[in-house]
């Protein structure tokens, strides 16, 4: 016998239901199972997106697509979890969503055609562009000091980051490995990266 698995989520709300805007009234009647943090739970997606876009940290994530890496949904999902400001996907539009478990509703993605595109609009907005890759001249990220605002790069699976993105980045940074690959899954790197930023300037008194 298999044992069954718990349900995910709330059942339909129980008592009195509350008048507040953010509710929303179909997740009180049928319960909510969706992958939400509890402080959510029965509210409108509308009003989840609003409240995250006031608390949104100061760094952005960039991802290059020129041929359909894979990795780019679990990117956004951990964006998601780090309240990255926007995740910017470089090259073509179209990407596999299945790996950001629906976190793309409440996670901003913007679309850029062009590493020029991108390029201006970063610079148009005052963020450092960070490169996240191994190249000859790519610093340690466990050591580098990470900027507030800044927008983290990171390349497609195989190829890694283009030539034109590290060109036009202020640093490039390298992730330390002790074993025997080169180079890590980009998903895990863009984790590895967020993380990274997220104890420089949230959880760093010093700062």
């Amino acid at each position: 016998m298999h044992e069954e698995r718990p349900e995910v989520g709330v059942g339909p709300w129980e008592g009195e239901l509350p008048s507040e805007g953010h509710y929303d009234p179909e997740l009180l009647s049928n319960g909510d199972r969706r992958n939400v943090a509890d402080k959510y739970r029965y509210w409108s997606m509308e009003a989840i997106v609003a409240d995250l876009d006031e608390r949104r940290h100061d760094f952005h994530i960039a991802i290059e697509n020129w041929q359909h890496d894979m990795n780019i949904g679990t990117v956004v999902r951990t964006a998601n979890a780090f309240l990255a400001k926007e995740v910017h996907i470089i090259g073509r539009r179209r990407w596999n969503k299945r790996g950001a478990m629906v976190t793309d509703r409440y996670q901003h993605v913007r679309h850029h055609p062009t590493v020029e595109d991108f390029v201006v609009w970063a610079k148009g907005e005052g963020l450092a562009i960070i490169g996240i890759d191994i190249f000859p001249d790519s610093e340690k990220l466990e050591t580098y000091e990470l900027p507030r605002n800044c927008v983290l790069v990171f390349g497609q699976e195989g190829p890694g980051l283009s030539e034109e993105v590290h060109q036009n980045a202020e640093a490039t940074l390298s992730i330390e490995q002790f074993g025997s690959t080169r180079s890590i899954n980009a998903a895990s790197a863009a984790g590895i990266a967020m993380h990274a930023w997220i104890r420089r300037h949230v959880f760093d008194q010093s700062v």
